[in-house]
């Protein structure tokens, strides 16, 4: 039920930076646990980073630890997921998803109901 835009995705060598933003269209996050998901060709996909949005606490897949940053705008109703030092195996499409069923976050992403439309990110060696 609520609309999520993405955007900032985009080729990158090695060692470099990307911001991705993605804006929740009409609504708010305030009951809402959002998340950053990404899938590369070939393989399920996973869970990256995200943010219990009225407690402000985080959670990070190993993968990204002391990497990537998730964080929250809440006048603008937008996360951002910051992604440092990227590395050819960070290479998949991106989304953003948001939940709002469930009590405790969930890394799954099959407890999330609204996702956006995916960007990718191509890490080059």
């Amino acid at each position: 039920q609520v609309q999520l835009v993405e955007s900032g995705g985009g080729l990158v060598q090695a060692g470099g930076s990307l911001r991705l933003s993605c804006a929740a269209s009409g609504r708010t996050f305030s009951s809402y646990h959002m998340a950053w998901f990404r899938q590369a060709p070939g393989k399920e996909r996973e869970f990256v980073s995200g943010i219990s949005w009225r407690s402000g606490r985080t959670y990070d897949a190993d993968s990204v630890k002391g990497r990537y940053t998730i964080s929250r705008d809440n006048a603008k109703n937008t996360v951002y997921l910051q992604m440092n030092s990227l590395e050819p195996e960070d290479t998949a499409v991106y989304y953003c998803a948001a939940d709002r069923t469930h009590i405790s976050f969930s890394t799954s992403y099959r407890d999330y109901d609204s996702w956006g439309q995916g960007t990718q990110v191509t890490v080059s060696s």
